[in-house]
């Protein structure tokens, strides 16, 4: 009876602590914290506003594009960059959080604006 308790205790533990490891829990922080006052959910849409920063600053040559997909991540289309914003560090990384790896990488921290636009827009569903 002893060992199926342990046993029993040891799948919970286990069970929680993959479950833990399926989404990084700081997008929640980040977007809980965004303030999206003045941001026009109609107009901060993938298309009409996230894919040119993403192709200007993230899904280039070498970079995350749908050819090098660095770490594992494609910026490059909207479903690609709404599953990497929704499973991924982008936006501890876009914030160079502690423990995730800042980007754009080598270069400098996007400017607030348009770090807000990023956040409104996965605070706000990932309108398309």
């Amino acid at each position: 009876m002893e060992k199926n308790f342990l046993k029993a205790c040891m799948v919970i533990l286990l069970v929680s602590f993959l479950g833990n490891c399926a989404k990084d829990s700081s997008t929640g922080t980040y977007t809980d914290q965004a303030d999206c006052t003045g941001i026009d959910v109609a107009a901060n849409t993938y298309t009409l506003a996230i894919k040119a920063i993403l192709d200007a600053q993230c899904a280039n040559s070498g970079c995350h594009d749908a050819l090098s997909r660095s770490e594992g991540i494609d910026l490059s289309t909207y479903a690609t960059s709404k599953s990497a914003f929704d499973t991924r560090n982008c936006l501890c990384s876009i914030h160079h959080g502690s423990g995730c790896k800042s980007m754009p990488e080598g270069g400098s921290k996007l400017s607030d604006a348009v770090i807000r636009k990023i956040d409104c827009w996965v605070k706000n569903g990932y309108k398309e």
